[in-house]
């Protein structure tokens, strides 16, 4: 699924929509956690929100890429080990996009790691909220209701011929994120 950084170079270069001015930018990249399940325009969009950020804030680099809603389950016990969280924002550092009902300036104060280094931590905000989440995305699938414009229409078509998320499916008995009441 990752694409070398050669490959991705001539995607873009390639793409009749990309203004010369963000040719000549320096690579980032960023890798992202998160279900993702299904995917949506907004999750898509946490890749432009973050590259746009850190073009206009810093040296670009690796980092890793995640919404609020990740951040928050930094502190959720037994999900993330210290040691990883510190490698993780000590060597590489990461980029956290704005959501909704989350704050991630407090959950960054919060957790002593976290807080030592958050000069590691970039905070992009969204210019465009929205409060669409893979759960609602889910509740509504099997509800029978539309997401066509939720989605990218090659998910849903996926979605549709797999027989994802009808009332009939096991996605509502599974996970430990809708066990637990989170959303994502």
């Amino acid at each position: 699924m990752l694409k070398s950084l050669k490959e991705s170079r001539v995607a873009t270069a390639v793409g009749a929509d990309t203004p010369d001015k963000m040719k000549n930018r320096i690579p980032v990249v960023l890798l992202a956690c998160g279900s993702f399940n299904p995917i949506t325009h907004m999750h898509l969009r946490l890749f432009e929100v973050a590259r746009d950020h850190l073009h206009q804030t810093a040296a670009p680099q690796l980092k890793l890429l995640c919404g609020a809603d990740v951040l928050r389950t930094f502190q959720t016990p037994n999900l993330w080990e210290d040691a990883h969280i510190q490698e993780i924002v000590e060597k590489f550092g990461l980029v956290c996009v704005s959501r909704v009902g989350h704050d991630p300036k407090g959950y960054i104060l919060d957790s002593p790691i976290l807080r030592r280094y958050q000069h590691n931590i970039h905070l992009a905000r969204e210019p465009v909220q929205n409060e669409i989440s893979a759960t609602y995305i889910r509740r509504a699938l099997s509800q029978g209701q539309s997401v066509k414009y939720l989605l990218p229409d090659p998910v849903i078509a996926y979605i549709r011929d797999q027989g994802l998320y009808t009332k009939d499916s096991s996605w509502q008995a599974t996970g430990t994120q809708r066990s637990q009441g989170k959303t994502s």
